[in-house]
């Protein structure tokens, strides 16, 4: 491919490689078309484990791919690209300076008034009328370039407001150099890991000098960047808060936790300006009086709320004035060739060649251009009346031709056309470039511009070493000494309401499982005893309980029909779907708590039991119901992994603490509703063949059958079998062990003496009253029939600590509810 295109981004005006390209050709060439081919199978592999696209199929899908050949850039190019990058980052701290203050360059007619006020991303409530700023408006920028025919690049879009994408390209870099480390080896490639601690020192440079913290302010997980803004705080080792977790105190921004205020005086903003303050904004997730703070400066915001006003892609038909009009000087590096339209005659030179241009609105830096030369006649002749029509509206940038670059396809190397995104940081004193990038190969139907799409290939970018460079450390701030602490309660208390629900959903899909494998074995029996038909009884009104069967199906006892009834939770919008469906969002939101190897063990395992779900046979017969059977022990296994994870990998408190607390309340709660639903069906059996087939079914149930063999031989009487499942602390599947477990988890969090504590002795005790009456009684068989009421009882009671907890300790943010929804559906962290 070299030498065939005059664009090619590894090609000399010549015809042969660049010098940085060949050593790397050598190696590409040495691998083979088939083994790069591989790779990139692999890297997609790797990009859906980390959950970089979406934790269950078919959730929030998003196509992010890595091709395995980097993009080269030497370092003399890039050092000209850092110096232009930054005398445009700094124009645009001057525009935003003045259009936030004295306004000048509107009154000198230098910005057209209608890019200012009629810009959505323009926030009047950030307008300082008497000029004073004490902070800067942009601490983050980044570019998307294009380089043309002549081998210059330009810019085609400016990014002022969240200059996103950056934790792509360290999650590109980190997964290439995993795939394909024989890249790497005889590359001389500029490190990333200084450019982070750059600006982590940065940012904590920014807070006041009385210990306040540093947080992102993310929108949330339903964000389609979610992903990024959890990367990006791990490595810059700041926290990750959404709206809910910030509070205002006396003009000062606090996070919540489960221990009191903390201060927080730095936000890097990973959210739209607009949305940071529900009180002077329109938002109803913002921070009531933030904007207040921001001004009166108790708390730093990156970068600024209004900031994204410069994004207008308008405004790049006048950058050229504005740099010799404030900075004194013409720009190193221009813009793609930009009209706005609002202008005079403009809009008519635009119309006469139309195929000729991109056309974008003229204020919306986020919406995709629009390309006419692939718009269909029609489409073209609306779009040239729309523009007629509202001249103002639109900028038209010249149609580039953009260069291509080498990527691993089927059948070999494609030349495909390349867009660039690079970072900038000011440091305190200077503009530094990141030494890399978020490169993207187009195709036809992708954007040049916008927001980054939810579908796209990117490329690793490298920048080679300059052989007389030196390195230059991280700012080296002095930082106080931190005291030692071990606390759980610094944990935020939205964090601790997820921890807690994850626990209890976790805790709940397996209950389902065991309740869904028991029923499953007795329908495949071909002739089931009197006993067994009552079991399957029992066992259907659980079902019915838990969610995972409808009343419909439950007065339904042919085998055929009962079996398709138990099918239908398996599949799509059953229970077992909805369940693992809560999980999954439980651990999409906290992605920034778990460890690395946890996080990937649960997204792989929630992945492929989702795909394994998507499998199952349509119909209802022995094969399916076999494969259903095999799900639920795949879930089984799901939930002793998980356990595992959390006992050896997460720290004791904090976390695991409420993990472990949501798990043990819901298996509390579990045996003893499980068991009054047991005792309770059905009533055609006489009493001691009922309350025997309960039991046996609750040993099973509660995976104690061989301990009770073990302890009591093959006899079944009631007051051992409900010691070992109500009473016996030592039994981790019984109630006495759930509630003791629970008790000692709040020690943790609570003084001796409070109230939580105080609720949770009673409940034990309760377990032991029940088995000593049932022990002492005449007639244990009609005692055991009568205890459904209390055991109820003793559910609700369980609830009530668990909802006091949840009232203390938690988060809890009023849920839009609709007609006809499971209010079931939407508990859990808002």
């Amino acid at each position: 491919m070299t030498g065939d295109n005059p664009l090619d981004e590894m090609a000399d005006g010549t015809g042969h490689a660049k010098p940085h390209w060949r050593s790397l050709l050598s190696t590409m060439f040495a691998l083979g078309h088939e083994t790069l081919a591989q790779r990139a199978h692999l890297m997609d592999q790797a990009f859906a484990e980390e959950g970089i696209t979406a934790i269950l199929p078919g959730e929030r899908a998003v196509n992010w791919r890595c091709d395995p050949i980097p993009l080269l850039m030497s370092a003399v190019e890039f050092a000209a690209l850092e110096s232009g990058l930054a005398q445009r980052a700094q124009l645009m701290e001057l525009i935003l300076a003045d259009l936030y203050g004295p306004q000048t360059l509107l009154s000198e007619q230098l910005v057209p008034p209608d890019l200012v006020y009629g810009n959505p991303s323009f926030l009047r409530p950030c307008h300082t009328v008497d000029g004073r700023r004490t902070h800067r408006y942009l601490s983050f920028y980044a570019a998307d370039m294009l380089r043309g025919p002549d081998g210059a690049w330009r810019v085609l879009a400016d990014r002022t407001g969240q200059a996103q994408g950056l934790a792509y390209a360290l999650e590109n870099r980190r997964i290439m150099s995993r795939v394909v480390p024989e890249l790497f080896q005889s590359q001389r490639i500029q490190q990333l890991r200084q450019y982070l601690e750059v600006t982590s020192d940065a940012l904590q440079a920014l807070a006041p000098d009385d210990g306040a913290g540093v947080a992102l302010l993310s929108g949330g997980h339903s964000d389609p960047l979610w992903f990024e803004h959890v990367l990006l705080s791990r490595e810059l080792s700041i926290g990750l808060v959404e709206g809910g977790d910030l509070t205002l105190r006396n003009g000062k921004v606090f996070l919540k936790t489960l221990r009191g205020l903390q201060r927080i005086g730095v936000l890097l903003r990973r959210k739209e300006g607009h949305g940071v303050d529900s009180l002077e904004l329109s938002s109803g997730t913002g921070v009531p009086g933030l904007l207040d703070a921001i001004r009166g400066g108790s708390v730093r915001m990156v970068n600024d709320p209004g900031s994204g006003v410069a994004e207008a892609p308008a405004l790049a038909a006048f950058l050229p004035a504005l740099a010799r009009r404030l900075l004194g000087e013409d720009l190193q590096l221009a813009s793609q060739a930009t009209l706005w339209l609002g202008e005079g005659a403009v809009v008519r030179t635009v119309l006469r060649d139309l195929e000729g241009w991109l056309v974008r609105p003229a204020t919306d830096g986020n919406a995709h251009p629009v390309v006419p030369m692939m718009l269909s006649t029609a489409e073209r002749a609306n779009l040239a009346a729309r523009m007629a029509a509202n001249p103002a509206a639109f900028a038209a940038s010249v149609a580039p031709n953009p260069s291509v670059a080498p990527c691993a396809g089927e059948h070999g190397l494609e030349a495909k056309p390349i867009a660039l995104r690079m970072f900038m940081t000011f440091d305190g004193t200077r503009w530094r470039a990141f030494p890399g990038g978020l490169a993207r190969a187009l195709s036809e139907e992708d954007a040049l511009a916008g927001r980054l799409p939810r579908n796209a290939l990117s490329k690793d970018v490298w920048v080679m070493q300059d052989e007389t460079s030196t390195v230059q450390g991280a700012l080296g701030l002095l930082t106080p000494t931190l005291a030692i602490r071990r606390t759980a309660g610094d944990l935020p208390s939205r964090v601790a309401d997820n921890f807690y629900w994850l626990g209890r959903y976790l805790e709940r899909l397996e209950e389902a499982a065991r309740l869904q494998r028991a029923i499953i074995a007795r329908i495949l029996r071909p002739s089931p005893t009197a006993r067994e038909v009552a079991e399957m009884h029992i066992l259907v009104a659980s079902l019915v309980k838990a969610k995972m069967m409808d009343a419909e199906g439950a007065s339904v006892l042919g085998a055929g029909m009962l079996a398709s009834a138990v099918m239908r939770a398996f599949r799509h919008e059953g229970g077992m779907r909805r369940v693992l469906a809560h999980v999954a969002r439980q651990v999409e939101q906290l992605r920034d708590r778990l460890t690395g190897e946890m996080h990937a063990v649960l997204t792989r395992s929630l992945r492929i039991l989702g795909e394994n779900m998507k499998r199952l046979p349509p119909d209802s017969k022995a094969q399916a119901l076999e494969y259903a059977s095999n799900l639920t022990t795949e879930i089984l296994e799901f939930a002793a992994t998980v356990a595992g994870l959390a006992a050896e990998n997460m720290v004791r408190g904090g976390g695991r603490l409420f993990l472990d607390f949501g798990r043990r309340v819901e298996r509390a709660q579990s045996i003893t509703g499980e068991l009054a639903q047991v005792l309770d069906q059905p009533r055609a059996l006489t009493q001691p063949g009922r309350v025997e087939a309960a039991l046996r079914l609750a040993l099973e149930l509660r995976d104690s059958v061989i301990t009770y063999r073990t302890r009591y031989l093959a006899v079944l009487q009631p007051a051992p079998a409900l010691d070992l499942i109500l009473a016996d602390e030592g039994n981790p599947r019984g109630l006495a062990f759930q509630l003791a477990a629970a008790r000692d988890l709040l020690r943790e969090i609570v003084e001796d003496g409070d109230s939580l504590l105080m609720a949770m002795e009673p409940l034990l005790q309760e377990t032991r009253d029940i088995v000593q009456e049932v022990l002492k009684s005449p007639d244990q068989m009609a005692t055991t029939a009568r205890l459904p009421p209390r055991l109820r009882k003793l559910e609700q009671a369980i609830g009530a600590v668990a909802d006091r907890v949840s009232r203390r300790y938690f988060t809890l943010l009023p849920i839009a509810r609709s007609l006809g929804v499971d209010s079931e559906l939407l508990r859990g962290a808002a």
